[in-house]
């Protein structure tokens, strides 16, 4: 009995050796992509898959699913929560209904430059942002695209206050800050899902919608819209997020493969964004639109929104305080 244990016990040992010498099995996930080619979230995407096939040796790959191959942004959220999709690429307003606290960063005029929306999410709070969607939503942040400010555009005249807003029918995302945004400068907007949005400009059902330059360009919104004005009530930040599902059943080491590959894809987008916008802008001027700039400095687009909509979700977002951490993180005047 007593060999019959020991040579069980040494049997056990070995096969522990054994299979610890085994290399991962090697994987091709899938990732969604809400926009089209040629924007920030492609480029998020290529780099992490870039980053990630080195840092795991080859061992694993990523594979891109663009124009919302995959579902709605929203839908890849749940999927991602459930474990029947492995990443997303979203913008984030598509996953505040599901982690409330991350809405912060879509309060009008909060982030106000890419340098802002850098120091939030890499530093101290955007880990806090990580860790709160990881509770709440079942999903992990591991990289952020920045695709910069979400120019309003349209198909019928230019804008340059709020009274000019006024007989346009504009669509916005399925997000009530968004949503509320629109109401304090007298607007009534229409909620509509991503993947409906185009075909809405094209059939004249909706005037307009707000998006950065670099959507606009990828998702070929020239040819829908004719007017853009350079309002930057929210700089859109779009994160990169993971299954936990998935992310916990990766080993250690992949789960680092996978963490360092999101940073440095995150590295990579505001390079991207730094490099690419001007040109994209002046592609987009060259293919007809024409761009016009808020009046007064935007100073009455921004006393609204700011007076109106921030204290309706201080509540939703964790509290106040939870947006003057993120205003005193900016080195700006906090709210009593």
């Amino acid at each position: 009995m007593t060999f019959s244990l020991r040579t069980l016990r040494r049997a056990t040992v070995l096969a522990m050796l054994l299979a610890s010498a085994v290399p991962a099995a090697a994987r091709d996930f899938r990732i969604a992509v809400g926009d089209g080619a040629g924007g920030t979230q492609e480029a998020l995407g290529l780099a992490f898959v870039k980053a990630l096939e080195e840092k795991s040796g080859g061992t694993h790959t990523a594979k891109l699913f663009l124009n919302g191959q995959l579902g709605d942004e929203q839908d890849t959220v749940t999927a991602a929560a459930t474990g029947t999709l492995d990443f997303s690429i979203l913008a984030i307003n598509n996953i505040t209904p599901f982690s409330p606290s991350v809405g912060t960063l879509t309060l009008p005029y909060v982030i106000l430059s890419l340098e802002d929306a850098e120091k939030i999410t890499q530093g101290e709070i955007g880990q806090q942002m990580v860790d709160r969607t990881v509770e709440d939503a079942g999903v992990r942040i591991i990289g952020w695209a920045y695709s910069g400010f979400r120019v309003l555009t349209n198909s019928k005249k230019p804008v340059t206050t709020v009274a000019d807003l006024q007989d346009l029918v504009i669509r916005v995302p399925k997000n009530e800050i968004m949503i509320e945004t629109y109401k304090s400068w007298g607007v009534n907007p229409t909620p509509m899902a991503w993947s409906e949005t185009f075909a809405a400009l094209q059939q004249k059902v909706v005037d307009g919608q707000d998006n950065p330059y670099m959507t606009v360009h990828a998702m070929k919104f020239d040819e829908v819209q004719k007017y853009v004005t350079n309002i930057r009530y929210i700089f859109s930040i779009e994160p990169l997020i993971v299954s936990e599902q998935l992310f916990q059943s990766l080993s250690a080491e992949e789960q680092a493969a996978v963490l360092a590959a999101g940073q440095e894809a995150t590295l990579a987008s505001g390079q991207f964004l730094r490099d690419q916008e001007a040109q994209i802008k002046a592609d987009l001027q060259a293919k007809g639109m024409e761009i016009s700039d808020p009046a007064d400095g935007e100073a009455e687009f921004i006393a609204l929104a700011t007076t109106a909509v921030w204290p309706k979700f201080y509540d939703s977002i964790g509290g106040k305080d939870v947006l003057n951490g993120v205003l005193t993180a900016l080195d700006r005047p906090t709210v009593e």
